[in-house]
């Protein structure tokens, strides 16, 4: 019998959650908040727009703890992500990334809300999505995309929850680790799709696995690595390999002052 991962408990946690929450805010609820919300300010596009230009397009990440690393920044009394946001706005983040999940990352959907009240910057919301609900919520929450991760959902359950978000304006970060959930990924629409660096079993990080499945990727995506990036070399590594989309989180969390990391990882490429 093979052993419980973290994927497996969050997964499993996860549905738990769903099953609450529609208790709490019915699907009818959420739906009709939504109609009285502004337009999505277009995820999507602000990344397009930089990776045409090959201009470096960093979605910026606002996240408190992770599984593997436990929290992360160094104050948690001082954890204010709408001021993170700001920070990154100001240093030249193209997006934002926000964590919802509460019971592993210590996130909050409330936050997403916080955020685009204080910044214009398009929103990911970065959860374990896996039913349509969770995409109603992502639009009710203010989010303007979500991610979906192909490990923990089938080809037919991403192509429905994909189908769901754009009905809804939302755009869709599709995120793969390994070829077979790129083979799987290319059967949905969205161009955005992310490789995530990070090997789900050891937690280990490599941007090898950017590179080799960027080769393999049909070319009207865009390409946006994720984990493991922490410093210049990494983003020029990428650069060379055509590879101008970055998604950074927990290398700018772990200072007091994340926009300015942003700002200093940018510098070198601002003037290419």
């Amino acid at each position: 019998m093979s052993q419980e991962t973290i994927l497996d408990r969050i997964m499993s946690r996860k549905k738990e959650e769903i099953q609450q929450r529609r208790r709490q805010r019915p699907e009818g609820a959420l739906l009709n908040e939504i109609k009285g919300m502004e337009s999505t300010r277009g995820f999507a596009h602000a990344l397009i727009q930089q990776v045409n230009q090959e201009r470096p397009a960093v979605i910026a990440e606002i996240k408190r703890a992770s599984p593997s690393k436990g929290l992360i920044i160094p104050n948690p009394d001082h954890f204010n992500p709408a001021e993170i946001a700001l920070g990154y706005f100001n240093h030249g983040a193209s997006c934002l990334s926000c964590l919802t999940d509460r019971d592993f990352f210590q996130g909050d959907e409330r936050f997403v809300q916080q955020i685009r009240q204080r910044v214009t910057l398009p929103v990911l919301r970065k959860d374990f999505i896996c039913d349509p609900y969770q995409v109603i919520e992502s639009r009710a929450v203010g989010a303007d995309a979500l991610l979906l991760i192909m490990a923990v959902l089938s080809t037919s359950q991403a192509q429905e929850l994909e189908s769901a978000a754009f009905e809804l304006g939302l755009d869709v970060l599709i995120e793969v680790h390994n070829e077979a959930e790129l083979e799987a990924a290319h059967r949905l629409k969205s161009p955005l799709m992310g490789v995530n660096n990070r090997n789900l079993k050891t937690f280990e990080t490599s941007l090898d696995v950017s590179l080799r499945l960027a080769a393999l990727m049909e070319t009207d995506r865009i390409v946006i690595s994720e984990s493991g990036i922490a410093n210049q070399d990494d983003i020029r590594r990428l650069r060379q390999n055509s590879i101008h989309a970055y998604l950074i989180g927990s290398s700018f969390m772990k200072s007091d002052h994340p926009g300015v990391e942003l700002g200093k990882l940018l510098k070198p490429f601002l003037g290419d």
